[in-house]
């Protein structure tokens, strides 16, 4: 490696870190969002009743100085009580409720969990592959 030529590849490499990083990132939101409504198909997790908490469930982007994030997540009520539950309790209205968990979101992120390293280091490799 000619070492004149090291500091214009550096920051090539700079400038392809914030858009490769920010795709990687909306890629695994997306790739989290599919796990979700897969394991939200039925047992273990919740039934398929109209489909449309399923479709509630959204990868939300946000900007970071040199990235990008995302959230994953539904505004619907009963994703949280679908995940963790409401046994013995009473709603808001006094009805009773034992309603057993149906965890999707958990099973999901853990099988993700330990895929992640990988899409980074090809983020990796494509920013200092072509410096």
């Amino acid at each position: 490696m000619d070492l004149d030529d090291l500091a214009p590849r550096l920051e090539r490499a700079a400038d392809r870190v914030g858009p490769e990083i920010d795709r990687t990132v909306q890629q695994q939101g997306r790739l989290l969002r599919a796990l979700i409504m897969e394991r939200a198909s039925g047992r273990p997790g919740p039934n398929v009743i109209t489909g449309d908490y399923r479709g509630s469930w959204k990868p939300e982007p946000f900007g970071v100085p040199v990235g990008g994030g995302v959230e994953v997540g539904t505004r619907e009520p009963q994703g949280r009580r679908l995940e963790f539950g409401f046994m013995n309790m009473y709603d808001s209205l006094g009805r009773f409720y034992r309603q057993p968990p149906f965890p999707h979101v958990d099973p999901a992120v853990n099988e993700l969990e330990g895929e992640w390293p990988d899409p980074f280091k090809a983020a990796c490799d494509r920013i200092f592959g072509g410096a």
